[in-house]
């Protein structure tokens, strides 16, 4: 009987979610609440991953909302959604993958109910985030990374 080679077990745990950074900035208030409720809003994220160990990392949420009545801010708000993850036996893309879709994808309902939170503390009418394809755009960042990284070719 020939012996199997060891397939490496894979393992994933949720250490900590914890808040990093908050802020809540109302800079027109309290003349912005006389004014018609109209704003444009624009949502902005970022993520990011640090190693701390060889299977515990740290993912980073950073979600911006700022609301503008045409050219006055009425908020800008920032979350920095923080949570360590172990992270054992993925080769690099299940692990890029991991860090980068899937954990921003468990802390996104904690950034989200935070947002909500500082807004409606900031007296402005309620927000709720839509979801976030992070699985989409995690694809989407490495096709235009590997999109840059390859040169075009001249005929």
């Amino acid at each position: 009987m020939s012996e199997q080679p060891q397939v490496p077990q894979q393992h994933f745990e949720i250490q900590k979610v914890y808040l990093k950074d908050v802020s809540l900035e109302t800079p027109n208030s309290p003349m912005i609440f006389t004014e018609q409720w109209q704003p444009q809003t624009e949502v902005r994220l970022e993520t990011g991953a640090t190693p701390l160990t060889e299977d515990l990392f740290e993912v980073v949420l950073t979600l911006t909302v700022t609301a503008k009545l045409g050219e006055r801010t009425a908020y800008l708000v920032e979350v920095q959604q923080g949570g360590l993850f172990t992270l054992r036996g993925f080769d690099e893309q299940q692990a890029g993958q991991m860090l980068h879709a899937f954990c921003p994808n468990i802390l996104f309902p904690f950034a989200r109910e935070e947002i909500a939170g500082l807004i409606g503390k900031g007296g402005f009418p309620a927000m709720l985030l839509n979801p976030i394809n992070f699985d989409g755009l995690y694809i989407q960042r490495l096709q235009q990374q590997q999109a840059q990284a390859t040169p075009e070719t001249q005929h």
